[in-house]
């Protein structure tokens, strides 16, 4: 396994959280970034803190225990769904939660982005089920997003937001803004009377293209 190094992953968080912040996907304080740096280190933002005016020295170091080795602030609020997810899924890196508004809304009715309108939708992003309701911050949201993380890119928490994980941070991060995408597209489907998706053979194929683009993480099927 590559971990980055400190450095690099504390810059990409201030700057993940930044476009996150200008492309409003979180608001005041919403939202939170991890990096795991190494076997039992991982790099997190730090709770009560909007991630558009973070700085690196704010961001909190802790242990996979939950234990902080470094930092004035304490950890994000969803630290245990953090946690539970580098324990689930030892090839996730980094992880990004947001609350972008048209991803949230499906998350707000209880609707997986389950349909493939898009192409880029069916090879590289994949479905996005649904975690089922549970309080913030607890040891049941936590649950619900790592059971998720082995099979996806990224997961609709119910009533609350997204999460997304990957190799780095700059991919979890990219992962929402498609996760957001993806949900603007199918809201824009179903406000027009749109329904019609790729089909089944149209899917195949761009399933079995993913092996050629290098694409292996856990994309579900639609």
């Amino acid at each position: 396994m590559v971990y980055p190094d400190e450095s690099m992953a504390r810059s990409d968080i201030v700057k993940a959280g930044a476009r996150l912040y200008q492309r409003g996907m979180v608001c005041a304080n919403d939202g939170n970034i991890s990096a795991r740096i190494s076997q039992n280190l991982i790099i997190v933002t730090p709770s009560g803190v909007s991630k558009g005016f973070m700085d690196e020295d704010s961001l909190v170091k802790l242990t996979m225990d939950g234990v902080v080795v470094d930092g004035e602030e304490e950890p994000s609020s969803e630290i245990k769904m953090h946690l539970a997810i580098y324990l689930r899924s030892s090839e996730v890196i980094a992880i990004c939660h947001a609350h972008p508004p048209a991803a949230s809304a499906f998350a707000a009715e209880g609707v997986a982005l389950d349909k493939a309108y898009l192409q880029e939708t069916a090879m590289l992003l994949g479905v996005i089920p649904l975690a089922p309701y549970a309080l913030p911050g607890s040891a049941e949201l936590a649950h619900g997003a790592a059971e998720l993380s082995g099979d996806y890119n990224g997961a609709l928490l119910e009533q609350h937001g997204a999460v997304t994980w990957g190799k780095d941070v700059m991919q979890a991060l990219y992962r929402m803004e498609s996760v957001e995408f993806a949900a603007t597209v199918a809201m824009n489907m179903r406000t027009m009377g749109f329904n019609r998706t790729l089909n089944k053979s149209q899917i195949d194929d761009l399933i079995a293209m993913r092996a050629k683009w290098g694409i292996n993480a856990g994309l579900g099927k639609f």
